[in-house]
């Protein structure tokens, strides 16, 4: 866990130490915005049917680098992501640091397509109140792909986030067995606002 954390700070201060050297690099900054989710399916016990969740609006806040010309750039994000998934009774609450690893092109005007992996690490989840503390993995990958626009220092983004894996928690009754399972997977659309500082 540390030297993700370490490698992502470097792809974050090597583009801000390497700008006054170099005509390609062009900068770094902050984001924010709202987060669309939908994580997985419910299933209350075997016998059940799978309880699919209502989308709700979550938000994120981190910063980005971004490196490149005006055809091709390269950009990782660091994003605290905030986000809630309502299913039929209940809800589930789930943080996590983000840091898609983006590879982006400009196609026309100041429009550009973007897509890479997506990091994840689930830093703190709650179901109708529960922390959660068992979930099969707090390290997962995922994909980012969307569209962006550029206006000098500012960009707006959407786009679609997917986990690439189930990543389930687990839920036991009194006897220690197993008697729910949820996806915590997210499936998310996200709108973006950034500023290049």
């Amino acid at each position: 866990m540390k030297n993700l954390f370490f490698i992502l700070a470097i792809a974050l201060i090597i583009p801000s130490a390497t700008m006054s050297q170099t005509q390609m690099v062009t900068g770094m900054g902050i984001k924010a915005g709202l987060n669309y989710n939908a994580n997985g399916k419910y299933f209350e016990s075997i016998n059940t049917n799978a309880d699919n969740p209502d989308r709700n609006i979550g938000y994120h806040i981190g910063l980005f680098g971004k490196i490149g010309n005006s055809r091709l750039y390269f950009k990782p994000e660091l994003v605290y992501t905030a986000t809630k998934s309502d299913y039929t009774d209940d809800n589930f609450k789930m943080q996590k640091l983000d840091a898609p690893l983006l590879v982006g092109t400009r196609i026309i005007g100041p429009f550009s397509v973007f897509g890479g992996p997506s990091l994840q690490y689930i830093l703190d989840s709650e179901f109708n109140g529960i922390n959660v503390n068992n979930i099969k993995s707090d390290f997962s990958v995922g994909l980012n792909f969307g569209i962006g626009a550029n206006f000098k220092n500012i960009g707006v983004d959407v786009r679609y986030e997917r986990g690439f894996s189930k990543n389930e928690a687990s839920f036991l009754n009194n006897n220690n067995v197993d008697t729910s399972r949820l996806d915590t997977r997210p499936d998310q659309l996200i709108l973006s606002l950034s500023v290049i500082l």
